[in-house]
């Protein structure tokens, strides 16, 4: 039997504005009246989501804090709190959320392909060694390396290829990471690949 309660649509309101403004007694006031913590609005997301993709610092830590709050909820996008974190660079977050018990090689999209998306800020490098799965598939076959060749960090590229990512593997759409990285307009990583291709990555 669950300890929580579900929120009045005016409490469930107030408690994802106060996630994305920051509000940290806001939130607990709810939280200690018994409203559950991993309620979900429209989109699956539930306040951690919310906070997270707001970066509200003290909400996040609270939540991240709390007990029965789950850190591996996905939302409908199939998004899970820690893939938020690491999209947006924040190593702290993404630590303390695998502490949590947060799961970094689901299957799909994972926090490796997340971090290799945006800023980084050390994210990919910590994933892999944490075991992250180098050469995970996406649902239409792309890797973490094609997403840091296209839209991420050089550098995280770079990491993936010390670590010994594949980058000759292609997606769905027969796109390799080096099909990725010219179409982005990054031509000094289109050679950095094309070396990876013909033997050890000499970076």
């Amino acid at each position: 039997m669950s300890i929580f309660r579900a929120a009045t649509e005016e409490e469930f309101r107030d408690l994802m504005l106060a996630a994305s403004r920051d509000q940290p007694s806001f939130v607990m006031n709810l939280l200690l009246a018994g409203v559950d913590p991993n309620q979900a609005d429209a989109l699956g997301n539930t306040p951690l989501h919310k906070a997270i993709m707001e970066e509200s610092e003290r909400v996040v830590k609270l939540l991240i804090e709390h007990p029965h709050a789950d850190v591996n909820a996905l939302n409908q996008a199939g998004e899970t709190p820690v893939m938020l974190a690491a999209l947006r660079g924040r190593l702290r977050w993404v630590q303390a959320l695998v502490q949590r018990g947060a799961l970094i090689n689901e299957a799909g999209f994972t926090a490796l392909h997340y971090a290799c998306s945006g800023p980084d800020n050390g994210v990919t490098a910590w994933l892999v060694s944490q075991g992250a799965e180098l050469d995970a598939r996406s649902p239409n076959g792309s890797t973490p390396l094609m997403m840091a060749a296209g839209y991420g960090s050089p550098d995280s590229a770079d990491i993936l290829l010390q670590a010994g990512a594949d980058a000759s593997l292609r997606n769905d759409k027969g796109l390799s990471a080096i099909d990725f990285a010219r179409q982005a307009g990054r031509p000094e990583l289109v050679k950095r690949l094309l070396a990876a291709q013909r033997g050890p990555y000499p970076y």
